[in-house]
């Protein structure tokens, strides 16, 4: 949310000054997103933003055709039915799209490169995000195929399912995790580091708050930067832009960071062509 108030002041806004933000969370509860939704357009906001996952965006949609939505989504925003389409979304939603879908295949190939020995991955999805995870475990069987991997397929939608899954994960004999992309996980990083530390599994996130938290490796754009244009697309919207007149964007921009202390514990050598992609070493 900082980042997020970064853009809005370089746009002119700022909170408790000329501008107030009514805060609603789900909790990792997606059932609960369109009583949320209704209540902020009850409200009569000026704007919704809806970030982290597709269903914040779907539900804010349907509560409303008139208010402004600015979303950030991991997934196809266009093949989830949020927008037309990139460059003309149309409608009253505009945002962002960080393509942490599409890149399971790039997470699968990083992570086959730090352990070549393995051949039984696991990918980890939350089942509550249907479409996410759907997409999610397509590319990731798709790219499994191509590297000859046994994948398998763990579903968590709490934290208690997620302690389950790492214990599910031991029992197939995996040997290395590609964690998807949710709101869950990005809250619940350092239980998911701890836990591949735990049993000592290589693990690869979408984020790299995980790695900075102890988790081994992460692929993906900024979190934080996409929330910070979030926030300037809210300012324009509020300085009376249209949302349909700004197109999606997607990142240009991709961060890989590798834990050292992470792969040292687990007792891996971390290839130089990986170390020499890397945007971070933490060590």
């Amino acid at each position: 949310m900082a980042a997020f108030g970064q853009g809005l002041s370089e746009t002119g806004y700022v909170e408790g000054q000329n501008v107030a933000i009514e805060y609603r969370f789900a909790e990792g509860h997606y059932d609960r997103l369109p009583a949320l939704a209704a209540d902020l357009v009850g409200r009569q906001v000026d704007l919704i933003f809806a970030p982290g996952a597709l269903p914040s965006a779907l539900a804010a949609k349907k509560a409303t055709s008139t208010i402004p939505i600015v979303f950030t989504s991991g997934d196809d925003p266009v093949a989830g039915g949020v927008v037309a389409s990139l460059a003309r979304p149309g409608g009253n939603l505009t945002g962002f799209s960080v393509l942490f879908t599409e890149l399971t295949p790039k997470r699968i190939e990083l992570l086959s490169e730090l352990v070549p020995q393995v051949d039984v991955f696991a990918v980890l999805v939350n089942q509550n995000n249907a479409a996410t995870a759907e997409r999610t475990i397509r590319e990731a069987q798709q790219a499994a195929r191509a590297k000859a991997l046994q994948l398998h397929i763990l579903k968590a939608g709490t934290e208690a399912e997620i302690d389950a899954a790492f214990a599910a994960l031991v029992e197939l004999r995996a040997g290395a995790l590609v964690v998807g992309d949710d709101p869950l996980f990005f809250g619940r990083r350092e239980q998911l580091a701890g836990l591949a530390a735990r049993h000592a599994i290589p693990a690869i996130h979408p984020f790299r708050e995980s790695a900075e938290v102890g988790g081994l490796i992460s692929y993906g754009a900024s979190v934080t930067g996409t929330w910070r244009q979030a926030g300037v697309y809210a300012g324009k919207i509020l300085n009376g832009a249209k949302p349909a007149d700004l197109p999606v964007q997607q990142p240009t921009r991709f961060e890989l960071v590798v834990n050292l202390k992470t792969a040292k514990a687990l007792g891996l050598t971390t290839p130089s062509s990986i170390l020499a992609r890397a945007d971070e070493v933490i060590e």
